[in-house]
């Protein structure tokens, strides 16, 4: 048995050498034998090198989406983040530029009358327990604000003055249906008095059954004795309807405002009037007309 076992032995190593020789005489003669066998290796195994590629691809993509995901998502959020403070920074520019454009308004008004003001922001809008109708503003007895001055806006009157505390003052607008002012018509003596009926409504009571009132007609404040509460010469509204009913003793009307009562943002507290009527001065200009375009047609030359 020893005998055969190293008989195979021998053969093997036999046929090693053999094998070897082989090679080397056809490498030598430029047969690459080596070559040849990896190629036909490669070849055999790119079938599953292919689909183990196709096996893998798929899954590393998820992974790597599911990272651009949710790097993609918190980008979204940044985005949403920058795009709510950039709308909060417009209309915070929005609302300053509202009010700069009323304070130019009011300063322009309380100008032209030479009046001596001290102009404040509306704080809030509401109602006391004893006025249906007011606004609060951010100045008061220090800034020498004083009940029963007259308030107004860039286009004419506000109000008047109800009480006042250091730093902040209520004021009656001329809506409330407690308020009342004397008014004369623009460019005339006929006088009435004005009084609020709440929502932005307006009666007008004429003193005389002889006044000549129409609709267009704008009315000023007439003015109180020492200008408390009312300076005079501001606009206060126009004439919108005149009521024509048989047997009244006075002519009646149905008055618009000036003034916004609704979107008020800077006022102007009129500290001293300084002795001064404007007279028709603060009557708001006419809105000019539209200008009229003519289009001309002109024909072509095969018509």
């Amino acid at each position: 048995m020893a005998t055969r076992g190293t008989n195979r032995a021998r053969l093997l190593l036999v046929s090693l050498l053999v094998t070897s020789l082989l090679l080397i005489t056809l490498d030598l003669r430029g047969v690459s034998v080596v070559s040849s066998i990896r190629g036909f290796t490669q070849s055999a195994l790119a079938p599953f090198q292919s689909f183990g590629s196709t096996l893998i691809s798929p899954v590393g993509r998820f992974f790597s989406d599911l990272f651009n995901l949710n790097n993609t998502r918190e980008r979204i959020d940044e985005l949403e983040k920058e795009n709510q403070e950039l709308k909060a920074q417009v209309i915070f520019n929005e609302d300053i530029e509202g009010e700069l454009k009323q304070l130019k308004g009011v300063l322009d008004l309380a100008g032209k009358a030479r009046f001596k003001t001290v102009s404040a922001r509306v704080i809030s809008k509401g109602g006391t327990a004893t006025i249906s109708e007011s606004i609060v503003i951010d100045q008061g007895s220090n800034a020498g604000i004083r009940r029963d001055m007259t308030v107004i806006a860039a286009s004419g009157l506000v109000g008047v003055v109800k009480s006042t505390t250091g730093n902040a003052s209520v004021v009656m607008l001329m809506s409330d249906p407690a308020f009342r002012v004397g008014v004369r018509v623009a460019g005339s003596q006929f006088m009435g008095v004005l009084s609020g009926e709440g929502q932005n409504l307006f009666s007008l009571q004429m003193l005389s059954a002889a006044t000549d009132i129409s609709v267009g007609d704008v009315l000023l404040s007439r003015g109180s004795s020492g200008d408390v509460p009312f300076v005079p010469g501001v606009p206060v509204g126009k004439v919108v309807f005149v009521e024509n009913a048989t047997g009244q003793l006075t002519k009646q009307a149905r008055v618009e405002p000036f003034v916004d009562l609704n979107s008020i943002g800077v006022v102007s507290v009129v500290l001293d009037s300084r002795g001064n009527n404007p007279g028709d001065a603060l009557v708001p200009a006419a809105p000019r007309p539209a200008p009229t375009v003519t289009v001309f047609v002109t024909p072509s030359p095969n018509e």
